[in-house]
């Protein structure tokens, strides 16, 4: 049985010049689902997390956030409820690893009120998770591309909103990081019964950490559903316009390109 809606779309079509992205996507996101966003460069993921996001208008279509429609939420009523990744975050502001973090509670705060002690230490709990502990006074200037990256998703869950809007997560960080951080949302997502939409290009981490996938076709076509039904040779192939080969061994299924 279906679970109740975090965040929904209807009918909805996306475009960019005169390229038709997203063509009519249906899409239920619930509670403690781990969706995979995939498809070529070029076919529209980050353009979609930043229309669910509110940031970006749709050309056709409705968006529910909690089966209320999202034009009619504040930016904040959002941010408290969609916490967005950006692929890139080279315009990150000047100062501190802390400060930065904590940017993160800014939803969450009256005006002119500051951050709390429970605020700061859970901020310093989520630097550690991601590998940034004792970073707290580096200047994000002198972070790596990695580390900033680990600090971005540091930042988006301080937030804590219900569902994370994720573009390319694992971007920029080797395979320790990857792997952690990945079990770090999955256990976020289930711990705390959030959901999780994540842009990612590899197939592998996509089979093994998300349990639905969001596929977008070049044509503007999508399809979406368990990742244990699509996630096979013939639809990934087409999606990514070359073949693809689907292995077991020893219990484990694998991807790779010939």
């Amino acid at each position: 049985m279906a679970g109740p809606s975090l965040l929904r779309c209807e009918n909805l079509s996306i475009e960019a010049g005169d390229r038709c992205l997203i063509d009519n996507l249906d899409l239920d996101i619930q509670y403690g689902q781990r969706w995979a966003v995939l498809g070529m460069n070029g076919a529209g993921k980050t353009t979609l997390l930043q229309t669910l996001a509110g940031l970006l208008p749709a050309q056709q279509g409705q968006i529910y956030l909690n089966d209320q429609p999202l034009q009619q939420k504040s930016r904040r009523e959002i941010a408290l409820k969609l916490g967005l990744l950006f692929q890139d975050q080279h315009e990150l502001f000047p100062g501190t690893v802390m400060e930065t973090v904590l940017t993160g509670r800014h939803p969450h705060l009256r005006a002119w009120q500051w951050e709390s002690a429970d605020d700061k230490d859970k901020a310093r709990e989520l630097l550690a998770a991601v590998d940034l502990d004792h970073y707290e006074q580096r200047q994000v200037t002198t972070l790596s591309g990695g580390e900033r990256r680990r600090l971005g998703i540091a930042t988006v869950l301080l937030q804590d909103p219900d569902l994370l809007l994720l573009d390319e997560p694992v971007n920029h960080l080797d395979l320790h990081h990857q792997q952690t951080i990945l079990q770090l949302l999955n256990s976020t997502v289930q711990k705390k019964n959030k959901a999780l939409l994540m842009v990612m290009h590899d197939i592998n981490l996509s089979a093994h950490y998300c349990d639905h996938a969001l596929m977008i076709f070049k044509d503007g076509k999508t399809c979406q559903g368990r990742a244990v039904e699509l996630l096979q040779e013939d639809i990934l192939s087409e999606l990514y316009q070359h073949r693809i080969r689907k292995l077991n061994h020893k219990g484990h299924t694998y991807f790779i390109s010939i």
